[in-house]
């Protein structure tokens, strides 16, 4: 990984819980590409300015949720085990804790939230630590690739166009086997920084 300042350098680690890892809503190959995080935290963890984990946190009654009319079977349930960080990523974060902040979505029943900045208390957060702290580099990963994780790149994309980004693809697990989560890594790297690597 290449030197810059530290300061300046933020890791965003989407919804690495275990409902989808192992509980209600798996996505396939989680379980692997979370444990491949946390041995990288544990190499890497020290290079971040700011380490930043988004987790779903759902109402026990929420729109998203099949019995309710949406498309997915409950999960992150606030309070429930399924909404804990997976075990092996939260092993690490004590080393880091001065530099990590725990971001909350779906909290609305009414709505979905797959990006963090769909979550207005999400959005002021994000925008208070890119914009105040000049963060320059954000390396994006997490569950699942083809949706939360797609979402929030995308909105980085649009409202946060400046700063350079990297996809840790290897951190990443999908739904549609990765397809998409490459297609934006490729598009970006084409449009933007030719030699971005994978981890």
């Amino acid at each position: 990984m290449e030197e810059i300042d530290k300061k300046k350098q933020m890791l965003l680690i989407v919804d690495p819980q275990i409902d989808f890892i192992t509980g209600s809503l798996p996505v396939p190959g989680a379980e692997e590409a979370m444990n491949r995080l946390a041995r990288y935290l544990k190499d890497f963890g020290n290079l971040y300015g700011h380490i930043i984990i988004t987790c779903d946190r759902h109402p026990l009654r929420h729109s998203s949720f099949s019995e309710f009319g949406g498309e997915w079977p409950p999960h992150c349930v606030e309070s429930s085990v399924g909404a804990a960080i997976w075990p092996p990523i939260m092993q690490q974060l004590p080393e880091f804790s001065s530099n990590i902040l725990f971001l909350y979505k779906g909290e609305n029943t009414l709505c979905d939230e797959y990006s963090i900045f769909g979550s207005e208390k999400g959005a002021t957060a994000m925008h208070d630590y890119l914009s105040n702290d000049h963060i320059s580099r954000l390396d994006i990963c997490g569950l699942a690739g083809d949706v939360c994780v797609k979402t929030t790149f995308e909105d980085l994309l649009r409202l946060y166009p400046g700063i350079h980004y990297r996809i840790l693809e290897d951190c990443t697990a999908s739904l549609d086997g990765g397809e998409t989560i490459r297609r934006l890594a490729s598009n970006y790297r084409k449009d933007h920084i030719p030699d971005v690597e994978q981890y």
